[in-house]
């Protein structure tokens, strides 16, 4: 059996600095990612925690330019809809905002959480069968770590209709829809994020209760 290994203060100040620049990015490049470069980023997602070592994500690469454009159109008229539950300057503030990159990001790609999946024989879901969806959350934070580490973005596009989105793709009825993610590098950079820098929301401190 290997021994441990021995993270370092050097690499933990460089994990604080990895988590604290992870970005939702909106803006992209155009640039297409190296080949095999996807690939192996998913390989990575797939050593994420799952309840049951179920690892029920289920990813659905989109290459189409006809699902990509309906894919933009789901997102157009859901984001529309949002924005009619807004009224003065919030919904002026909330039109402002680029709540996706689906025009140019070069890489795009469905992740979905497969509830009816053997794999793991139930263990840890049957009190609790959402651990399924978590599961696949932890997957996708994974990745978008191990993206930003090599300096690639990724955007978290949520602002979609679940049973459209399934049409869209043609996927099995039992898998639920995670989300929709955009990946390719960012046209910019910025340390804080772009909800905070256009005053949207503030982070704030963790709500921590003790018993």
């Amino acid at each position: 059996m290997p021994p441990p290994p021995d993270f370092t203060d050097d690499f933990r100040a460089g994990l604080v600095t990895l988590l604290r620049w992870r970005r939702d990015v909106r803006r992209f490049e155009r640039t297409a990612l190296p080949e095999g470069t996807l690939e192996r980023l998913l390989e990575l997602a797939s050593v994420a925690p799952s309840v049951g070592l179920s690892q029920p994500w289920r990813f659905v690469v989109v290459e189409s330019a006809e699902r990509r454009g309906a894919v933009r159109d789901c997102f157009e008229r859901c984001n529309a809809e949002a924005l009619a539950c807004f009224s003065g300057e919030r919904a002026a503030l909330y039109a402002r905002l680029k709540l996706a990159g689906l025009n140019e990001a070069p890489c795009q790609f469905a992740v979905f959480a497969d509830r009816t999946t053997q794999q793991g024989h139930g263990l840890g879901r049957m009190s609790m069968p959402a651990t399924i969806d978590y599961s696949a959350v932890m997957a996708v934070h994974t990745l978008w770590l191990a993206a930003r580490a090599e300096g690639i973005g990724m955007g978290w596009v949520s602002i979609l209709d679940a049973a459209e989105m399934a049409v869209i793709l043609d996927t099995p009825p039992e898998w639920t829809l995670i989300g929709y993610f955009c990946l390719g590098y960012p046209s910019e950079e910025h340390e804080m994020p772009t909800l905070e820098r256009e005053g949207w929301e503030r982070r704030r401190p963790p709500v921590v209760i003790r018993r």
